[in-house]
């Protein structure tokens, strides 16, 4: 499975919301961002049962350079516009903390 993946690690503040606008059965896994910086995330997964939403939660972690748990979806369960929030780390670990640069 072939992802096209922006780095987007300036954009993992804790407590930071990230709108994204997501296009299920995509014919590969990216992300891109529009002329007016909106992140767009396709995925080749169908949107049922959660199964796109946590792809989506999959792909936006990596491109981010934090766990999937440390997304938390605030909007857009069965929406293709969704709201992640950025959760602050547990016991004062930095949400970089083993994440190679």
């Amino acid at each position: 499975m072939a992802t096209d993946l922006p780095s987007l690690k300036h954009l993992a503040q804790p407590g930071a919301e990230i709108a994204v606008r997501v296009t299920p059965r995509a014919a590969r896994n990216r992300i891109l961002i529009d002329a007016d910086g909106a992140l767009r995330v396709y995925v080749t997964t169908v949107p049922e049962d959660g199964k796109a939403t946590e792809a989506v939660r999959k792909i936006l972690a990596k491109a981010l350079g934090v766990p999937k748990t440390a997304l938390i979806l605030l909007r857009g369960t069965t929406s293709r516009d969704k709201v992640f929030r950025i959760d602050a780390p547990r016991g004062g670990q930095s949400m970089l903390d083993g994440v190679r640069l």
